[in-house]
């Protein structure tokens, strides 16, 4: 998958940890030594954020000799980016890069593990992952969610209409809702209008308001079982999404009610992956031309 990392976001990464010098290096004389920097797992994993770990060694000066793309399972003892370099780049490189790597492969295992046991249960439910996360890591975040097999529910205000119960408090109920959404739906025929709710009689509303999606927020599983059937037989075109409070721990609850997607903020905030770092002088037949992903496959 492609997520667009400006160089401006690279060199944001490097600067926060490398902005000035590297004393360390400096004090013991590692410069221009030909190195070896490997990233290598500890445990199962799915591979997310090594393109962008490859742009950030360019950056510092290395080449990148291999990496596992984003999306691809890794097992224990398993290098998935070699990059090699003078030793003043690859150290600048080190931290930034394992920093990436685990915060991306911890979301993307946890996403994969979430969507498999999901689509155990029910193969046309969605996962989808929600604006909610630590300020800074949208894009990150995104790739890593994408790499697990997630879909993004919402990018930003400006992308979506999503009309929540702050809002209906603001127009003054229902009624307003539903004459403003009357009112400009004409020109935003290509989008679709959600509305959330928390019970059956607020999605009965929202549906009447003129709502395409009704998203219940923080409803139980078994609650929600009993709601699905009754709201798709009054308005059968409705598509129905779960959100608030769905994590690894009762996803496949909640794909059991009936919904078409869950919407969820949990996989932003999964642990980070096991990955170590070896770094060494280079042997003298070591190649120095970088590979391509493309001609991994196989090779680990």
């Amino acid at each position: 998958m492609t997520v667009f990392f400006e160089q401006s976001q690279i060199d944001q990464w490097i600067g926060e940890d490398a902005s000035y010098l590297d004393l360390t290096s400096h004090m013991l004389g590692l410069h221009n030594q030909n190195t070896t920097l490997r990233y290598v797992v500890r445990d199962h994993i799915r591979v997310a954020g090594t393109e962008e770990v490859a742009e950030i060694v360019r950056s510092c000066g290395g080449q990148t000799q291999h990496y596992t793309p984003s999306g691809v399972a890794a097992m224990p003892g398993q290098t998935i980016l070699l990059a090699q370099g003078p030793a003043k780049a690859l150290l600048r490189a080190w931290k930034v890069g394992q920093n990436l790597l685990e915060f991306a492969c911890g979301i993307a295992t946890l996403t994969h593990q979430v969507v498999q046991a999901v689509q155990t249960v029910n193969a046309s439910v969605a996962v989808l992952t929600t604006r909610k996360h630590a300020p800074g890591v949208r894009k990150l975040a995104l790739k890593a969610t994408l790499s697990g097999g997630a879909m993004p529910h919402r990018l930003g205000l400006g992308e979506t209409i999503l009309i929540f119960p702050q809002h209906r408090a603001l127009m003054g109920g229902w009624e307003e809702v539903g004459q403003a959404i009357a009112r400009h739906k004409y020109a935003l025929c290509e989008k679709k209008i959600v509305i959330e709710a928390t019970d059956l009689d607020e999605a009965y509303s929202a549906a009447q308001a003129g709502a395409d999606v009704v998203q219940f927020d923080k409803v139980p599983p078994e609650t929600l079982a009993q709601i699905v059937p009754a709201l798709r037989k009054a308005h059968p075109n409705v598509t129905i999404l779960a959100a608030g409070g769905i994590h690894a721990g009762n996803a496949a609850a909640y794909a059991a009610t009936g919904v078409n997607a869950l919407v969820t903020s949990s996989l932003h905030y999964a642990k980070p992956a096991d990955i170590g770092v070896k770094i060494n002088l280079a042997e003298p037949a070591e190649s120095q031309e970088p590979l391509v992903a493309s001609k991994l496959e196989g090779l680990e």
